[in-house]
């Protein structure tokens, strides 16, 4: 009894973000750091959601169109994007969302399943939803977003 009370009241660390009009976050120890847009050098025959890669320091980083690669429509980057620097599995991937705007906690009791309308691939993605002042913040699994990102290394 003890062991599930300890669970619903682990605190996560979240960085949220905007794409479009909607909120997501992720756990923020899946972050390496959030820079500004840099225009990517594409690659031939990539998926449409990978824009290409750019330099970071001497390292090769591929950079995805997050919100094309969850389905919605691509982005087109301006100097307001930002690219969060994330690790995926053992990849560092740049991810490009709209705009990232704050770090805050919630204990796993305030995450929310997510419903049971949404898709699979959603369920899979999303690990829960989060109601915060009259917001409601998707939580993303980096590790389960459905990856063609391997091909690109």
């Amino acid at each position: 009894m003890n062991e599930m009370k300890s669970e619903s009241s682990q605190v996560h660390e979240l960085i949220a973000f905007r794409m479009g009009q909607q909120e997501y976050c992720v756990d923020v120890m899946a972050l390496r750091e959030i820079r500004g847009w840099t225009p990517a050098t594409p690659l031939p025959h990539a998926p449409s959601h990978v824009l290409g890669v750019i330099n970071l320091r001497g390292t090769v980083l591929p950079i995805i169109d997050l919100s094309a690669r969850m389905g919605f429509a691509p982005a087109e980057p301006t100097t307001r994007h930002a690219i969060m620097v994330t690790e995926i599995g053992e990849q560092v991937v740049g991810l490009l969302v709209d705009a990232v705007s704050e770090i805050f906690s919630a204990t796993a009791d305030q995450i929310q399943p997510t419903p049971d309308v949404a898709t699979e691939m959603a369920k899979a993605v999303v690990r829960g939803v989060i109601p915060a002042e009259g917001r409601m913040i998707s939580f993303l699994s980096l590790d389960t977003i459905p990856s063609s990102h391997a091909q690109i290394t």
